[in-house]
Order: structure tokens, then C-alpha cells, then sequence
């Protein structure tokens, strides 16, 4: 799955590499959360946009969004069928810029944090569905959401799910919603070639969202690796019978 990720390459080379139009400046992020809003490439008129959405995708025939479960990631095994994202798959494809993203490791807690990335340390396209909800007093919302697929045999040793990630020569595919369909672009939709990424353990601060900060993405080091270890659950001090008080030579009721 896909549910943190980062984007630290310059809006400079984020704007050469998917090739929109507008030239935003935004500073780097080590931690971006569900509900926040995030950059995205959208065709519009046959043009390529940057746009700002929020992640987590709203189908526009939803009534009450406060009722409707928060949808960060599309699977890709059922995206063409399911009827929060079936329009979007075919008329509203986007990127969503990354330069990696983090995945949780383990059945004990706390669990492990990885940061995943190219190998070869070139930003990614996310493959992303976006929807505009429109509320009841004409308020519109542009929302987003995340293609995942099963994970490659390397990648899987993470997690069972990654994002997709578009190739550079793709992204003119991907992005062309023109003929309404979404048949041209379903084979895009798989996991990345075996080698393709890295990964390392990172620090459990990556758990706070509030915590945004470079350090975030470098190796964990021994000593933080030690403070996230679980420590033993100290025993309580066994409680230990008073004796009964003596009485010599005396009686007593109570």
C-alpha cells in the first residue's frame, strides 16, 4: 500500500520531468499524510497541469463525505470495477510526484519503518484517480487517490502491496484520457521491475506526522534502532501477606 510518501526534488526538476505548465514553488517534504493536500499532474484540454488535491478520493455521488470511508489507494485488480474509482480510471488518470515513499515492517509493535526509493534516485510518478466532489452548496473539492498493485518478489518482503509507478516514457499514456477507456493503460498497472527500487530501515519518528524533517529518510542508526526496541514489561513487586498480629495472654474480638 501506499500510505506516507516524499517529495524532495526541486519544483525546477519536478516541472522538466513531467512537463506541466505552471511554476509552482513548494518546499521539500519528508512526510506526507492521508487528508493533506498533495501535487498532482493532470491533462486538461490536452494540457498538462499541477494541481493541488487532497488525498483521500471522494466519488462525486457521495451525499455525506463525513459517512464515507477515507480511500487513499485504488487496487489495481479491481480499479476498472469498483464504482468509486471506475470513472475515474477512465477519464480522470494523473500523477501523483514522489521522490519514494515509507512502508511498516512486522507484527509487533512499534513497527518497522523503511523509506523505498529508485535506485537510481530519479523521482517517481505515482499512478493516481482523481475525482471532483462538488457539496451541496456548490463547494468543490479535488481529491486523489493511489494505485496499488501486488508487490514484485523483492518488494514483497516490505509489504504484500506498492504504489504503482509510471515510467517517464508512460506518463503521455497514462495521462491521455481522450478515448474514454481505460483498456490502453490496464497493463501499466503492475508492480516495479525487480532491482528497480531500494530500501533501508528508517527511524519510528516518521510515525508522527507531525514530524517533516530531512532526517526522516536517512538510516536508522544504532542508537535509534536500540530506543525502538521494546523494552520488557517491568514486573510488579510481588505483594507480600502481613502476618498476623501475636497476643499473649490476651483475647480479642475482632
Amino acid at each position: 500500500m501506499c500510505g506516507r510518501f516524499v517529495i524532495t526534488s526541486p519544483p525546477a526538476a519536478l516541472r522538466q520531468i513531467f512537463g506541466y505548465l505552471e511554476q509552482p514553488n513548494f518546499p521539500p517534504r519528508h512526510n506526507i499524510a492521508p487528508t493533506q493536500p498533495i501535487p498532482v499532474v493532470i491533462v486538461e484540454n490536452g494540457v498538462r497541469h499541477f494541481r493541488l488535491m487532497r488525498w483521500g478520493l471522494l466519488p462525486a455521488w457521495v451525499k455525506d463525505p463525513g459517512k464515507f470511508s477515507l480511500l487513499i489507494n485504488a487496487r489495481a485488480e479491481t480499479v476498472a470495477e469498483k464504482p468509486a474509482f471506475k470513472n475515474a480510471i477512465r477519464r480522470r488518470r494523473c500523477l501523483v510526484p514522489a521522490d519514494g515513499y515509507y512502508e511498516w515492517q512486522g507484527s509487533a509493535k512499534p513497527k518497522r519503518p523503511w523509506f523505498i526509493h529508485r535506485r537510481d534516485g530519479q523521482p517517481i510518478g505515482l499512478a493516481g484517480l482523481a475525482e471532483t466532489w462538488v457539496g451541496p452548496n456548490g463547494e468543490e473539492l479535488d481529491t486523489v487517490a493511489i494505485v496499488t498493485a501486488a508487490a514484485s518478489a523483492d518488494l514483497s518482503v516490505l509489504h504484500h502491496r506498492v504504489p504503482v509507478t509510471i515510467h517517464a516514457s508512460d506518463f503521455e499514456r497514462w495521462l491521455d484520457c481522450s478515448d474514454d477507456s481505460a483498456e490502453a493503460v490496464m497493463a501499466l498497472l503492475a508492480a516495479p521491475a525487480a532491482g528497480e527500487f531500494a530500501w533501508h530501515e528508517v527511524s519510528t519518528r516518521v510515525n508522527r506526522v507531525a514530524n517533516d524533517d530531512a532526517q526522516l529518510i536517512l538510516p536508522i542508526t544504532d542508537e535509534e534502532r536500540a530506543a525502538a526496541e521494546p523494552k520488557p514489561a517491568k514486573k510488579a513487586p510481588r505483594k507480600v501477606a502481613a502476618e498476623a498480629p501475636v497476643y499473649v495472654g490476651l483475647g480479642f474480638l475482632f
